[in-house]
């Protein structure tokens, strides 16, 4: 009779089998735990910077460099070239309006005057000879115009009697035709002489009009160069102090060339450099502050100048409040230009962590301070000590804000005093 064999449940080769499999996930799942990065790292405490995450006041500016000027400035150019011949002052003087400053000279303008005064006085002696013969030719027709209406009124006169003594056939058909005749030869005459006595007054006064006009533009021009002369000589505009002041005697300055400015010493302003990539944020009415002489200074934007040069663009920013005793043209300023107002925010402190991370994420310490793990992060606006923090942390937490440039891709750092 046969007997029944019983089949073992873990025999060798289940047992090889299960062993296999068990090291290939063991395997993979080493593999796996490695290679995503879930590896930690011994790091020196007094090697780190840990910082605290703090709700406080949150303003963001941006750091940038002022130079004072003054308030207004005007440039003193060369309305016309030529050489100087004289100068009354020196660059850094003190000026009130109409002082000398220098004196050109300039031959060709200066004959074109001595030209336009002779062809103004000859004209002028040409108006009054022609002046002179119309009224005279005026004179000559008014007295024609006389004897021509004496022959009128007596020709009149004898025509008026004729018709009526040849109404009682006192004279002849002939005698009073006669009469007739006359009478209206006469009428014809004062007619035409009065016509030609009003067209002649019409010439004369548009002849007159017209001269008058071109003397008037010929004073024009010469009132012109005589100013064009006047203004070789260059004078002071304004009061002020006169600065980047160049000329030298014998020196030719070329028509439009810039002789220096007058800088008005009334107050002063600060003209700013920005960043361009800033452009579309910064307008007028944004605030700065600076320090000087251990005084805080506040700052407002007056004028924007849009153009870009060299990557930067320049706003002008008048002082609030009094303007610091003490300061001077050309001084440089570092000034904070605050482009938010001031919020509360969770405050992250600026560190090297950022050039890792992108400020995507942190290592924050453990609450025992033993270790360090990654946190994602959340920041928003920044200020040159803080970045506004928005998720990923709370107020009292402590992070790692140092640089991460050795740590690689280790998911957690050990921290050893």
């Amino acid at each position: 009779m046969d007997r029944v064999i019983e089949k073992k449940t873990w025999n060798t080769k289940r047992l090889l089998t299960i062993a296999g499999v068990t090291g290939i996930i063991l395997l993979i799942a080493g593999s796996i735990y490695f290679t995503s990065g879930k590896s930690k790292l011994d790091v020196n405490t007094e090697r780190l910077t840990v910082s605290e995450i703090k709700k406080g006041p949150f303003q963001e500016f941006i750091p940038v460099n002022g130079v004072v000027m003054p308030l207004t400035t005007i440039y003193l150019d060369a309305s016309d070239g030529g050489r100087v011949e004289q100068k009354y002052v020196e660059d850094g003087a003190r000026l009130k309006k109409g002082d000398p400053i220098i004196r050109l000279s300039n031959t060709d303008l200066e004959l074109s005057l001595a030209n336009e005064e002779t062809a103004v006085y000859a004209n002028q002696t040409q108006m009054q000879i022609s002046h002179n013969q119309a009224q005279q030719n005026t004179i000559t027709k008014l007295n024609n115009m006389a004897d021509v209406d004496i022959a009128f009124k007596e020709a009149e006169r004898l025509y008026k009697l004729d018709k009526e003594l040849y109404s009682k056939k006192a004279i002849g058909l002939q005698d009073y035709q006669s009469a007739q005749n006359q009478y209206q030869y006469q009428l014809s005459r004062k007619k035409l002489a009065s016509q030609i006595l009003s067209q002649d007054t019409a010439v004369v006064k548009q002849q007159e009009r017209q001269t008058k006009e071109q003397f008037a533009q010929m004073k024009n021009t010469l009132d012109l160069l005589r100013k064009k002369v006047s203004d070789l000589t260059v004078r002071a505009p304004i009061d002020g102090q006169l600065t980047s002041f160049d000329a030298e005697i014998g020196q030719n300055k070329t028509k439009g060339e810039h002789l220096g400015q007058i800088d008005v010493l009334s107050g002063f302003k600060v003209r700013v450099s920005v960043e361009e990539h800033y452009i579309s944020r910064v307008f007028t009415g944004l605030k700065g502050d600076f320090q000087f002489a251990d005084k805080t200074y506040r700052l407002v934007i007056k004028k924007v100048f849009t153009q870009v040069v060299n990557g930067q663009f320049q706003v002008d920013m008048a002082f609030v409040g009094p303007t610091p005793s003490g300061i001077r043209k050309g001084q440089t300023l570092q000034v904070r230009l605050a482009l938010s107002d001031e919020t509360t925010a969770l405050l992250l402190p600026k560190g090297g962590f950022y050039q890792q991370t992108g400020g995507n994420w942190i290592f924050k310490v453990s609450d025992d301070g033993k270790k360090a793990y990654k946190v994602d992060i959340q920041i928003n606006r920044q200020s040159p000590d803080y970045y506004e923090l928005m998720s990923g942390l709370k107020e009292g937490d402590k992070v790692i804000t140092s640089s991460y440039e050795t740590y690689g891709d280790i998911q957690e750092l050990v921290l050893k005093k």
